[in-house]
C-alpha cells in the first residue's frame, strides 16, 4: 500500500501529485508518511496580551474585538481593529480579504492566531486566523499543530503547510480504515529495552501530536530508527569487506624498512608516530584489506609516516602509490621521499598530468614491468592507462580534495584482492567525520607534534586594522622572514577566473606602494600563469630572493618554505575551515614562533563570525572538522555527496549523539552475534534493510 502513487489519495488527484513529485520528491503514500514536519505550533497554550513582544513566535489568545475601523485609502487601504482581553490591548491589521472581515461581529469573544509584529510602538497582528470561541475546533487548540516546508511553486498553486497536513491526516485515517498497520521494523527486545512506542504509533505522534511528551517520544524513536538502520549497514559493509575483501598479507619487515629506519631517518619518532606504524603494520599483517584514515595536523609526520608504511609494501613484493591533488603537493611528496630513501636502490618516479610524450610512455612501462617500485602523483594515476604489476598499497594525502568516485578507481588497479588504502588528512571533511563516528572507518591519530614545534598564533582583523596588519608583516621582514598572502577563489573550482586575478593583481597594486622596491621584493604566483613562470616565482620565494608571496589557494598544499612566519589571508570569509587551516599550516615550519591573520570585512554572516572564532581558538584539526560538521553536515556517506544532509531525515549527528551511541553499540551487538540478520528476532531488520538498501554503495570508499 505505502507504494502507492500519491495522485490516488483523496484530495490529490494528478495535478498536485505532479507538483508534490517535482518540489518535494513526494512520489508514494510511503513518501508522504515520511515527509516530517520541521516544527510545531503550540496550540494548546493561549497567551496573554501583555506577555506579548515583536519577538513573540506565533501565538494564541483568547479575548474580544471591541471595534474594527478602516484606514487608508486605494492601495494602502487596510481594516483595523481592536482586541482586548484582561491584561491588555492590541490591534489585528488586514490588507486584504477586507469584504470577509467586515463580518466579524464586535463585542463578540474569539480566538486569535498568528505572528506579532510591533507597528507604531504597539503589537498587532497581521492577517490572524481567527474563529467564534463558540464555534472553536476543540481539536485542534488541544494539539501542537505542524508546519511542513513547502516552496514558493508549491505556494503559488494552493499547497501550504496546511494543505499538506490535510493531506497526510487523509493518508494516516486510510491507513486505520482498510485496516492497515504500519509494520514493525524493531525486533521487540529493542523496543522494549528503549521504551519505544510503536512504529505506528509513532508516525500519528510525530505528524499530529496532542502535547511535548508525545512529540519527544515519538521523535526519540524515529531519530534513533534512522541512525540504528545507517549504523546497521555501515557495520554490515564494513563486516562484509573483513570477509569477503581478503587483503594482500604483509607479514615481512625487511631491508628496505630497517635500512631507512637504521640510516637515513634523520629525526627520532615521536611516540605518535610509533603507535600509528603499529596500529597499521597490524592492519596489513590480518589478511584483511585496510581501510584506515590518518589523521593529523600539518607537521605532525605523516609523510614519514606514509613512507614507513610503504616500505613494507616493497618489502613484501608490491608496489606503491601516493596519490595528492594538486602537481605542486605531488612535486614536493615527490622530492622529500626521494631525498629520505636516497642510497636505498628504490626507483621513485613522479607522474602528474603535465608529464607527456615519451616520458610518460616510459613511466607506464617500467611501472608495469614492476621496475618502479613507488609511483608519487597526481589524479593522473587513476587514469586506466596506469597499470601496475602488483600494487599493495594506496595512499590518498588531502583526501578532501578528491570526489569518492576518483578515489573509489584506486581500487580497480589490482586483478585479484584490492590494494590496502591510507587516507591521510590533516583536517577531515565532514563525509569522513561522519564515516569516523559510524565506526565505517580505522583511524589513526597523530597527536602530538616534533619536538620545538610552537601553535601558530591566530588573529581575525578588519579592513580598518590594515595598518596595524602592515607593520606586523614589516616586522617579521625585519626579522629576515618571509610573509604569505592569500586571495580567495570567487569559483570553487581548480580554475580561476580572470576576477580572481584582478583581485590578486589590485591587492599586488596596494602592496607595492606599501612597501616599495629596491626594499622589498614580490613573488606573485595564480592559477593562470603559465607552469614555468609559476615555478620562477615559487623558486625566488623559496631561494629567499622575495619577502612576500602573493598567491590563490594554488598554495593551499605543497609549499614549503620554513623561513615564512605570517600567512595573510584576505576576504577570510569566503574560505571553509579545512582551507583556512590548510593555508594556516604553511607557515611556522622553521620551529619557531608563527603568525596568521585573518581579514574580513564588518558585515558578516553568523556562520563566518564563527569560523573565524574557530580559527582564532584552536589549531586542533579535529576541532576544527567538528565545527565544519556542525556548519555543513556530514555529507552522504553512502553517496558521492562530500557535504550536507546525511539523508536523515529527523536525527542530528552532533546533536543527538547519545542516541546515536545507543543506536551503535546495539547495531554493533547485533552484527556480531548475527551478521546475516537470520535469526528470526532480526528477521524485521533484515526485511526492512532490503527496503532501503541503495542500488550502489560507496560507504566502503574512505
Amino acid at each position: 500500500m505505502l507504494e502507492t502513487s500519491i495522485e490516488y489519495l483523496k484530495g490529490v488527484g494528478p495535478v498536485k501529485a505532479d507538483l508534490l513529485k517535482k518540489e518535494l520528491s513526494i512520489f508514494t503514500y510511503g513518501h508522504l508518511l515520511n515527509y516530517f514536519p520541521y516544527r510545531y505550533i503550540d496550540r494548546t497554550k493561549f497567551h496573554k496580551i501583555s506577555e506579548l513582544n515583536d519577538q513573540s513566535d506565533y501565538v494564541q489568545i483568547k479575548g474580544i474585538l471591541r471595534k474594527i475601523d478602516e484606514q487608508g485609502s486605494g492601495p494602502k487601504r487596510r481594516l483595523v481593529g481592536t482586541f482586548r482581553d484582561e491584561s491588555g490591548v492590541m490591534e489585528l491589521v488586514w490588507f486584504k480579504g477586507l469584504s470577509w472581515v467586515s463580518n466579524l461581529q464586535t463585542g463578540v469573544e474569539y480566538i486569535i492566531f498568528g505572528k506579532t509584529s510591533l507597528f507604531n510602538g504597539r503589537v498587532s497582528m497581521i492577517h490572524p486566523d481567527i474563529e467564534l470561541v463558540s464555534n472553536a475546533n476543540t481539536e485542534a487548540q488541544s494539539m501542537l499543530e505542524p508546519v511542513y516546508s513547502t516552496t514558493e511553486k508549491l505556494n503559488s498553486k494552493k499547497i501550504k503547510s496546511k494543505d499538506i497536513g490535510r493531506i497526510i491526516k487523509s493518508l494516516l485515517q486510510k491507513i486505520d480504515e482498510i485496516p492497515y498497520h504500519i509494520e514493525e521494523n524493531l525486533p521487540q527486545s529493542i523496543r522494549e529495552q528503549f521504551k519505544f512506542l510503536s512504529r505506528k504509533e509513532s508516525i500519528n505522534f510525530i505528524h499530529f501530536p496532542q502535547n511535548q511528551e508525545q512529540l519527544k517520544i515519538s521523535r526519540n524513536r524515529l531519530k534513533f530508527e534512522e541512525l540504528f538502520f545507517l549504523q546497521l549497514r555501515l557495520l554490515r559493509t564494513k563486516k562484509l569487506r573483513k570477509t569477503t575483501n581478503r587483503g594482500y598479507f604483509f607479514q615481512k619487515i625487511g631491508d628496505n624498512f630497517n635500512n631507512f629506519y637504521q640510516n637515513n631517518l634523520k629525526f627520532p619518532l615521536t611516540e605518535a608516530q610509533k603507535r600509528v606504524i603499529k596500529e597499521i603494520r597490524k592492519d596489513l599483517g590480518c589478511g584483511e584489506q585496510m581501510n584506515r584514515l590518518l589523521q593529523g595536523d600539518v607537521g605532525s609526520g605523516k609523510t614519514v609516516v606514509a613512507l614507513m608504511i610503504m616500505l613494507i609494501a616493497l618489502d613484501n613484493g608490491f608496489q606503491a602509490s601516493l596519490m595528492a591533488p594538486t602537481e605542486i603537493l605531488a612535486q614536493q611528496h615527490f622530492k622529500s621521499i626521494s631525498d629520505m630513501i636516497s642510497g636505498l636502490g628504490i626507483n621513485i618516479e613522479l607522474l602528474t598530468g603535465t608529464v607527456k610524450g615519451s616520458k610518460r610512455k616510459e613511466i607506464l612501462k617500467r611501472l608495469e614491468s614492476g621496475e618502479i617500485h613507488l609511483l608519487v602523483g597526481t589524479h593522473a594515476l587513476i587514469e586506466d592507462s596506469v597499470v601496475f604489476k602488483s600494487l599493495g598499497l594506496t595512499i590518498i594525502d588531502e583526501q578532501h580534495r578528491f570526489g569518492v568516485m576518483q578515489r573509489a578507481k584506486m581500487w580497480k588497479k589490482t586483478d585479484s584482492n584490492p590494494p590496502h588504502i591510507l587516507v591521510m588528512t590533516a583536517t577531515p571533511i565532514p563525509r569522513t567525520l561522519a564515516m569516523t563516528v559510524y565506526g565505517d572507518l580505522d583511524v589513526s591519530v597523530i597527536d602530538e607534534m616534533p619536538p620545538g614545534r610552537i601553535p601558530i598564533t591566530t588573529y581575525h582583523k578588519y579592513e580598518t586594522q590594515r595598518l596595524w596588519v602592515f607593520g606586523r608583516m614589516k616586522e617579521e621582514i625585519a626579522k629576515g622572514h618571509q610573509i604569505y598572502i592569500v586571495y580567495p577563489l570567487i569559483e570553487e573550482s581548480e580554475s580561476e577566473t580572470m576576477a580572481d586575478i584582478k583581485d590578486l593583481m589590485q591587492g599586488h597594486d596596494m602592496l607595492s606602494v606599501e612597501f616599495p622596491k629596491p626594499r622589498y621584493q614580490i613573488s606573485v604566483v595564480h592559477g593562470k600563469q603559465k607552469p614555468a613562470d609559476k615555478e620562477f616565482e615559487m623558486q625566488r620565494f623559496i631561494k629567499g630572493e622575495t619577502q612576500i608571496m602573493i598567491a590563490t589557494t594554488v598554495i593551499e598544499v605543497g609549499v614549503n618554505v620554513p623561513n615564512a612566519t605570517l600567512m595573510l589571508i584576505e576576504n577570510a570569509d569566503r574560505f571553509g575551515l579545512a582551507q583556512l587551516h590548510q593555508l594556516r599550516g604553511r607557515v611556522g615550519r622553521g620551529g619557531g614562533e608563527a603568525f596568521c591573520i585573518l581579514m574580513t570585512g564588518f558585515k558578516l554572516s553568523e556562520e563566518s563570525k564563527f569560523r573565524m572564532k574557530t580559527m582564532c581558538e584552536t589549531t586542533d584539526g579535529f576541532r576544527i572538522s567538528e565545527a565544519d560538521l556542525k556548519l555543513r553536515g556530514p555529507g552522504n556517506i553512502e553517496g558521492t555527496q562530500q557535504s550536507g544532509i546525511i539523508g536523515l531525515k529527523l536525527a542530528d549527528i552532533v546533536k543527538d549523539a547519545n542516541i546515536l551511541n545507543a543506536a551503535r553499540d546495539v547495531a554493533m551487538n547485533i552484527i556480531e552475534t548475527d551478521p546475516n540478520l537470520e535469526k528470526p528476532e532480526n528477521l524485521p531488520l533484515n526485511k526492512f534493510l532490503q527496503n532501503i538498501q541503495s542500488n550502489q554503495s560507496f560507504s566502503r570508499i574512505s
